[in-house]
């Protein structure tokens, strides 16, 4: 029931105003107090999720740069073999004879009194 259907008599005395007004000024701070909790956890709430956006956007980034990095080692580690390769290569060309042997397979450059003598390519007969 509330107060107006209760019909009891209130006093109304100094002290009776002093303690409602200290009631409401209690019921207040309260509202109040629940505001600010509200509005601090609801700060709190989108500070942590844009953190965890960042730090997932983070951990997105770092993987798609990890295997960029991993391809790359793999292109640098075949582009040094390759290297090593045309560096024997380079050394097997200055040597004279290594030229000459290349010239008498593909070119068809023969010695002194050599006769070549070229045969077709073809499947053989059955």
């Amino acid at each position: 029931m509330s107060r107006k259907e209760r019909k009891i008599a209130k006093i109304e005395s100094n002290y009776v105003k002093q303690y409602d007004a200290y009631q409401e000024r209690q019921m207040k701070k309260k509202k109040r107090l629940y505001r600010r909790l509200v509005l601090f956890v609801l700060l709190l709430m989108i500070t942590l999720g844009s953190i965890i956006a960042y730090n997932l956007n983070q951990r997105a980034l770092y993987t798609e740069k990890q295997e960029k990095y991993d391809q790359l080692e793999e292109k640098m580690t075949s582009l040094e073999k390759e290297e090593k390769n045309l560096e024997q290569e380079i050394q097997l060309l200055n040597d004279e004879d290594y030229v000459l042997e290349i010239a008498r397979t593909n070119y068809f450059f023969s010695k002194e009194g050599e006769l070549i003598f070229k045969l077709p390519e073809e499947d053989p007969s059955y």
